[in-house]
């Protein structure tokens, strides 16, 4: 069916490497764009409590008409609910909105440094996953020093870290520290909500290859080892990101991408986002 290939997580899980992502997708046109992203191919949706949008993946996953066992769905932990027993609570709430019997991946959503202790938080989802109706756990923008108290405190190291990651911010030292420990790294953002598809760099790239910007960074990521899931609801760019496993990037053309690296963020700062919805 495609030549996605899977990523291997630490605890035995198989995980594709190319996903699609629903955020900044509204509800009304979530299930039409989830649809049309598993009729072309994908099997991995990535999704959270914090868009709004999970009832209807549910719903797309059910009318695909693909078995559910063949479609990786991975949500998130929304940052009003870090408290060990919210923590378990919203895991039942997604289990509901979705209308699904397990997840595949749960991650806590942000670290939240000054609202609560995610470590505890931590804990809860090591219940959950404990509880078998999710095949792996993991986090999503913690950085390495979020991890190490992940590490040093508790019994399961997470599966999976999502952070931003991009050709303007290449995340060397999380992906580093990532590797090190064992932990998947997925990455966000992954085309800078379109600010690196007109760099000259990457637009020579794809001049000299026959291929778009956004194929070129995303052959980036998946030749670097990341997992990402792009999003789009235009059925013709959900095809052109799925069309990237049919041509390579030289060794020359990947480390003048990631020589783009600038620190640059299209997101908040990890070390200093604690937004709680009210």
């Amino acid at each position: 069916m495609s030549d996605v290939p899977n990523i291997t997580l630490n605890n035995g899980v198989e995980i594709p490497q190319l996903g699609f992502g629903v955020f900044q997708i509204e509800p009304e046109r979530t299930k039409d764009a989830t649809l049309a992203a598993l009729e072309v191919g994908y099997r991995h949706i990535d999704t959270a409590e914090m868009y709004g949008n999970e009832k209807e993946v549910g719903e797309a996953v059910r009318a695909s008409g693909v078995d559910r066992s063949d479609i990786f769905v991975t949500s998130k932990l929304n940052n009003g609910f870090h408290a060990y027993d919210a923590a378990l609570d919203a895991f039942e709430g997604t289990l509901k909105d979705l209308d699904i019997d397990y997840l595949d991946l749960f991650l806590v959503h942000w670290p939240l440094p000054d609202v609560g202790d995610y470590v505890e938080t931590w804990k809860a989802m090591e219940k959950i996953y404990a509880g078998g109706r999710v095949k792996a756990i993991g986090v999503s923008n913690f950085q390495p020093h979020h991890l190490r108290r992940i590490h040093g405190e508790t019994s399961v190291t997470p599966a999976v870290n999502q952070v931003e990651i991009h050709p303007y911010l290449a995340n060397e030292e999380v992906r580093a520290f990532d590797a090190e420990h064992g932990i998947a790294t997925e990455a966000w953002s992954p085309i800078a909500q379109g600010k690196v598809l007109k760099d000259p760099t990457i637009v020579r790239v794809a001049d000299n290859l026959g291929r778009t910007p956004a194929q070129v960074t995303l052959r980036w990521h998946i030749q670097r080892g990341d997992i990402v899931f792009p999003k789009s609801v235009t059925r013709a760019r959900v095809e052109e990101n799925f069309a990237i496993f049919d041509f390579e990037l030289s060794d020359e053309d990947m480390a003048a991408i990631t020589g783009l690296d600038k620190g640059e963020r299209t997101g908040p700062d990890p070390d200093t986002f604690n937004y709680v919805p009210k």
